[in-house]
């Protein structure tokens, strides 16, 4: 089957399971928004949805941000993972937004990606969701898919974003790129995944990758079998 034809199915079986896609980080304006998606990396929505309350009822405009000691930031987000970091560049950015765009939160790449903290994928889903900008941010759930269904062959994340902008059309990358994440989560996770069980990767499904995750598992598997003996 070719990569168009495995698309516009997938298209297809995707707004079947999720008409709606709602925006998963709860917010309020878009810089609330934007500081939201700087604080998912490598932490999970829930949990920024958990601790971003206590820091937007202190501040939720570049202005008052930028009045806040990072100490107090730190202290609001002091769960979510790299907090340290992530507070100085909330901070920082803040400032900037202040300094460079007037308190607004610009609407392109070049000048989201210029603020501290803010790279490719956090300016895309911004970008996307806060303007409606025909983007694709990859996550990891993107990037695994794109190659366990053949999209791409997986190798970086620019590859794969580049492979899925040609196969789906411009208008539906917006909501294609939420759709996916909401069913990777739910129906092909990283971990414990059954592709013949998968309503995608059953019939799309690239053998040599899933493979290749079943033999990386099974070794992992393996290695910790050995440590436990010896230990």
């Amino acid at each position: 089957m070719k990569r168009s034809e495995k698309a516009e199915r997938i298209v297809t079986m995707l707004e079947e399971l999720y008409p709606e896609t709602p925006v998963p980080l709860d917010h309020t304006n878009t810089f609330e928004l934007l500081v939201a998606v700087l604080m998912s990396a490598q932490t999970t929505d829930l949990k920024v949805n958990q601790v971003t309350p206590a820091l937007f009822a202190k501040a939720n405009t570049p202005e008052l941000m930028a009045q806040l000691p990072v100490e107090t930031i730190l202290s609001d987000i002091r769960q979510v993972g790299l907090a340290p970091t992530k507070a100085k560049n909330i901070r920082r950015l803040s400032e900037l937004l202040v300094e460079r765009h007037d308190g607004v939160v610009p609407d392109s790449f070049e000048a989201l990606e210029a603020l501290p903290g803010v790279g490719h994928k956090t300016a895309g889903v911004v970008l996307a969701q806060a303007f409606g900008i025909p983007a694709f941010p990859i996550d990891t759930h993107i990037h695994r898919l794109a190659a366990r269904w053949g999209l791409s062959n997986g190798t970086t994340v620019e590859r794969t974003e580049r492979d899925l902008k040609a196969v789906f059309p411009k208008h539906l990358w917006n909501k294609l790129h939420l759709q996916i994440i909401f069913f990777g989560r739910e129906y092909c996770p990283a971990r414990g995944h059954i592709p013949s069980e998968c309503p995608i990767c059953s019939w799309a499904g690239i053998k040599k990758r899933l493979d290749a995750e079943k033999n990386k598992r099974n070794s992992k598997k393996k290695t910790s079998k050995k440590s436990k003996k010896k230990s």
